[in-house]
């Protein structure tokens, strides 16, 4: 009973975030959600071990990341845009439009980074981690963290620049 309670007041809330990680990482909407699911699944599955496990967040979220990576590994897939629900909301049409065309330029940058870039921006700036939780999840120490995070950002501000 007290893993059920844990697993809803704690996993589910992350479905979103880890959501948006494995869209980050597979490009596909629906390959995100299988992500999503078979993490959720595994998590459950290790209910028993959960005491072992010092950080229950970052092993979700390296789950997601593990199984994302097997994911595209098996199928060259299509990025795809980011649900409405992620996108920014401002007052008047004129910034909703522009807001709308700054994400769809930053996702479009976003999918050419690889993915150990990729995936370190979205963890840091997008979904708000401290850089040991992603060394953590991306089992990577934290100076390659930092330098991952560095060249991301250099990639994304070079080809704003650009456009």
């Amino acid at each position: 009973m007290r893993q059920d309670k844990e697993f809803k007041n704690t996993i589910i809330p992350l479905a979103d975030k880890l959501f948006r990680l494995a869209l980050s990482i597979t490009g596909n909407k629906q390959d995100a959600e299988d992500v999503v699911q078979d993490a959720l699944l595994k998590v459950w599955q290790k209910r028993n071990e959960w005491d072992r496990i010092s950080n229950l967040e970052g092993y979700c979220f390296r789950s997601v990341r593990n199984i994302a990576l097997d994911k595209i590994a098996l199928k060259d897939n299509q990025w795809e845009e980011l649900p409405d629900q992620l996108s920014i909301h401002t007052q008047g049409p004129d910034k909703l439009f522009e807001s709308k065309e700054q994400l769809e330029t930053i996702q479009k940058i976003m999918a050419l980074l690889p993915e150990k870039l990729r995936t370190v921006f979205q963890l840091r700036d997008l979904e708000g981690f401290s850089y040991k939780e992603i060394m953590q999840i991306m089992d990577i120490p934290e100076d390659q963290v930092k330098i991952s995070l560095f060249r991301a950002r250099q990639k994304i501000r070079e080809n704003i620049e650009s456009v």
